[in-house]
């Protein structure tokens, strides 16, 4: 599946081969944010315990024009119990060149349409509470603060409130 927006980007469906890619930006993100709460670096085996690969409802794509990868997003499983089987967790990672670029704003509404048409309902994003500019992109796309998690992570030497976004496209 390729998706194109106006703004030349493209969403193509994961590879295998794409893991490393994968992994080299989110390497990025463990050693340089708190956007993971990993705090070091995982193996490929790692990624795709929690990154869908394959599955024909929780999708993952690379974000991407003709000659470059931006990044990767994906809408992944809530819970593993049927009765969350409506709602998915949505993720977006970007090269760090590219963030504050606007993507984001692209990017949501894409993966809110493919979610849509896979069944689900309900999205939320599960985001660190000192990460404001993942919350204003959620905010600015409709998605209400559901819950607020304080003090659960440490990361560099920082304890670390969650904030849950959520958006009901019913």
């Amino acid at each position: 599946m390729s998706f194109k927006t106006k703004m030349k980007i493209e969403f193509v469906d994961l590879n295998e081969s794409d893991f490393k890619v994968i992994k080299e930006i989110y390497d990025y993100y463990i050693e340089n944010s708190t956007a993971t709460f990993y705090t070091e670096k995982i193996s490929i085996e790692e990624l795709k315990e929690f990154i869908p690969f394959q599955n024909k409802k929780y999708k993952t794509f690379l974000i991407k024009d003709e000659n470059e990868c931006y990044g990767f997003c994906y809408i992944s499983q809530y819970k593993k119990r049927q009765a969350y089987d409506r709602t998915a967790e949505v993720s977006l990672y970007l090269k760090p060149e590219y963030t504050g670029k606007g993507i984001g704003y692209t990017v949501l509404p894409f993966l809110e349409k493919t979610a849509k048409d896979n069944g689900i309902s309900v999205l939320i994003g599960i985001i660190s509470g000192d990460n404001e500019n993942s919350i204003k992109l959620f905010e600015r796309n409709g998605y209400e603060k559901c819950g607020h998690l304080k003090q659960v992570g440490e990361k560099f030497n920082n304890i670390l409130d969650i904030v849950f976004y959520q958006k009901i496209m019913d």
